[in-house]
């Protein structure tokens, strides 16, 4: 055990301290697993055949739209589309997430700017965070200038009119097929029906 006048001559080591903008290597770790699930969701989405692996240009550049990546000042649709170019094999479509994570980096120096490469990256990691590709407005049915007149079935006309109800509902397969009229009378015969009626009277 040493004495106190041992312990007054051992040098002071100056405490470790970490900076508040030093990322530790495990929440690094954490934030890029965050962003390789939402890589993922937007990687498959509208592509039922996408394993979630591989991203395209298109779901690319809606990431970085939807998550606020893109911002038309500092990094515009142009810059998305360059960095896609630059990261992607040569002859490839799509990129990887080992790649998205490169084309992050390069457009996190761009969108944070005077930040570290590896704040940058991780500012960038925060605006993905749980983010889901945006679908509002996707499926709503246009209904504006000539769209309108196009969907309104009481305009319509000849055999496209005998399609659908009076109510405009379709009728099915009864609106696309000649439906065999077995009743005897020529089609279009005002008095079909009644000649039972005449004999009783």
């Amino acid at each position: 055990m040493l004495n106190a006048a041992c312990k007054s001559s051992l040098p002071l080591l100056p405490h470790p301290r970490v900076s508040p903008h030093t990322v530790l290597p495990h929440l690094q770790l954490t934030m890029a697993s965050e962003a390789e699930r939402t890589f993922q969701r937007f990687a498959v989405f509208g592509g039922s055949s996408s394993s979630g692996t591989e991203m395209n240009n298109k779901n690319f550049s809606k990431l970085c739209k939807d998550c606020g990546i893109m911002d038309d000042k500092r990094v515009t649709s142009t810059d998305v589309d360059i960095v896609f170019s630059k990261v992607k094999a040569k002859n490839a479509r799509t990129i990887t997430f080992q790649q998205f994570q490169e084309a992050m980096k390069e457009l996190g120096q761009k969108k944070f700017k005077g930040k570290s490469p590896d704040e940058a990256l991780e500012n960038i990691y925060r605006l993905m965070e749980g983010k889901d590709p945006a679908t509002a407005g996707v499926t709503k049915a246009m209904t504006v200038g000539g769209v309108s007149q196009l969907t309104d079935t009481s305009k319509y006309t000849g055999t496209h009119k005998e399609r659908f109800d009076q109510s405009g509902k379709g009728k099915g397969i009864a609106g696309r097929e000649d439906m065999t009229d077995n009743s005897g009378y020529v089609s279009g015969y005002k008095g079909a029906g009644t000649y039972d009626k005449k004999g009783s009277n």
